[in-house]
Formats: C-alpha cells, sequence, structure tokens
C-alpha cells in the first residue's frame, strides 16, 4: 500500500491529527509515495505553494482542494477531515454573491452516505427527501455519549421542512446551524426558529445557531448588529462571520465586532440580551 503524507498550510478544529497529516516543512526521516497539499482557503495558496515546493524533494506533490476551485470528489473519512466530520453531498442550488460553493461544486450532488457526526454538507436540505432520511439514520446509529451530533455546515431555513424537526429530534444535535446571510433570509429565519422552539428546543440551550455574515463592502456597524439581535429575536445564538475577499484581509475593526459577536456570553453582557448565557 502507497504511504501518503497530506500537508495542510494551517492546522483548525478539522484538521486530521494521524501519523500522516502535516502542516509544517517536511523532516528528515519523512518518506512517502505521493504528498497531497489540501488548501481550504484562497488566501493560504501561497503558503500552500511554498509547501508543496519543500515536500516536493520527499515525493511527488499534488495540491487540491476548494481553494483550487477544483471540484471535489468523493468523500473518504479521515483523509482530509478529522474522523467525526463528514459530507454527504456537494454543491448547492443557490447562487449567493459571496460564495464559491456554486461555482466550484455545482447544483447539488449526492455522495454515498459515510459515518460520521458533524455534517457539513453545503445544502443539505436542498438533497432529496430519501439522501436526508439516509442521513438521518446513519446519524442515530453512529450518535453516542461522546459522539453528539452537530450541523456546523448549516442547513438553509428556507428549506426546513415539519419532518426535518422531526428528525432533529431524534438524533438531540448539540449545534445545529442557520445562516443570514443576505436581507431575504430573515423571514425564513424566523419561521424556522418558530417551528424549532414549538419542537422543544430552547434559546438557552444554545443549540440553535445562527452565521451572520459581516464586514462585507457597503457593511456598517449598525447594520451588522441589527442582523445580530434580529437573530437573538428568532431563536437562535449568532455567529459572526467575517466576509474576506480572495487575498483574505480583513479589517482590524471588523476583526474585533466579529470576536465580540462570537461569544455569547460577551455580547449577552455588553448588550444587556437576556436569554443567551
Amino acid at each position: 500500500m502507497s504511504r501518503i503524507i497530506r500537508v495542510f498550510p494551517r492546522r483548525t478544529a478539522a484538521t486530521p491529527t494521524d501519523d500522516c497529516s502535516r502542516t509544517g516543512l517536511p523532516m528528515m526521516w519523512d518518506e512517502a509515495d505521493a504528498i497531497h497539499v489540501s488548501v481550504a482557503f484562497t488566501w493560504d495558496l501561497p503558503r500552500a505553494e511554498r509547501l508543496a515546493a519543500e515536500w516536493g524533494r520527499v515525493a511527488p506533490v499534488t495540491i487540491g482542494g476548494p481553494a483550487t476551485g477544483a471540484a471535489g470528489g468523493e468523500f473518504t473519512p479521515g483523509r482530509y477531515l478529522k474522523p467525526g466530520y463528514v459530507v454527504t453531498s456537494r454543491g448547492c442550488p443557490n447562487q449567493c454573491w459571496f460564495c464559491d460553493v456554486w461555482r466550484r461544486e455545482g447544483p447539488v450532488r449526492e455522495l454515498p452516505v459515510r459515518d460520521g457526526w458533524n455534517v457539513l454538507d453545503d445544502n443539505l436540505l436542498a438533497c432529496s427527501d430519501p439522501h436526508i432520511r439516509r442521513v438521518f439514520a446513519m446519524l442515530r446509529r453512529v450518535r453516542t455519549g461522546t459522539q453528539r451530533v452537530q450541523f456546523t455546515g448549516g442547513l438553509e431555513a428556507a428549506r426546513l421542512q415539519s419532518w426535518h424537526v422531526d428528525e432533529l429530534s431524534t438524533v438531540r444535535p448539540k449545534q445545529i446551524f442557520f445562516a443570514y446571510d443576505t436581507p431575504d433570509d430573515l423571514e425564513p429565519l424566523r419561521a424556522a426558529g418558530k417551528m424549532l422552539l414549538d419542537a422543544g428546543w430552547t434559546r438557552r440551550s444554545r443549540t440553535l445557531r445562527c452565521y451572520v455574515l459581516c464586514g462585507y463592502p457597503a457593511d456598517t456597524f449598525d447594520a451588522a448588529e441589527c442582523r445580530m439581535k434580529d437573530v437573538i429575536a428568532a431563536g437562535f445564538t449568532p455567529m459572526a462571520m467575517l466576509y474576506r475577499d480572495a487575498s483574505g484581509s480583513t479589517v482590524p475593526a471588523w476583526r474585533r465586532f466579529q470576536r465580540q459577536w462570537a461569544r455569547p456570553a460577551l455580547f449577552s453582557k455588553l448588550h444587556c440580551i437576556p436569554g443567551v448565557e
């Protein structure tokens, strides 16, 4: 069996930690038949290219990953994401101006459902009903006390149906993320919040989360703060997501804003928001 070393420009919570995973330069004892440099973010491409040049002394190098613009293939658990993270579909039918998923992956295509408990699909609820049911059946099977289900890839509020809520209830997730990226996301988010709260979820549990895009061109701090509070009123705990262009550059003031609205204990205290602790 060939030995493939996977190299990542930076370590995140999802980066594998096995013996064939690296985030730095090769060591003198490293041996491999091939090197795969995996790049998630476009602003990491220059570092990925430098790493590829260094690792080329060990074995032939291939650079891949979302940042390259190439569509993803079949998902293999544990290869480019830590075990537990799972992708059961790729692509999205929406064409959001700020998102590269639809450009890179095209419309939704369903993959074989592999085992995992943290679902990262681009738009799971855009998949067919049978596929979604297969995903929940898998989650019920693998869920344990230490492996709590999470939907950190995000669910689209406008596609949420009552039977989805019933399925979510069967897996008792630790976190369910939605998104508020554009103005037309707000009303569907409010409707989704009502469905989930009526089904028994609570604001205080912080299970219901929502990514809120901020810092994009023409955005203002007042408008962004208003969106955060709208999300809270809808029943969700916001998670500010700072817009980045292809270079990855950000403004210090927006970074401070994002950090503040990514920590529920901090923003509930600063803004006197009840129910979020």
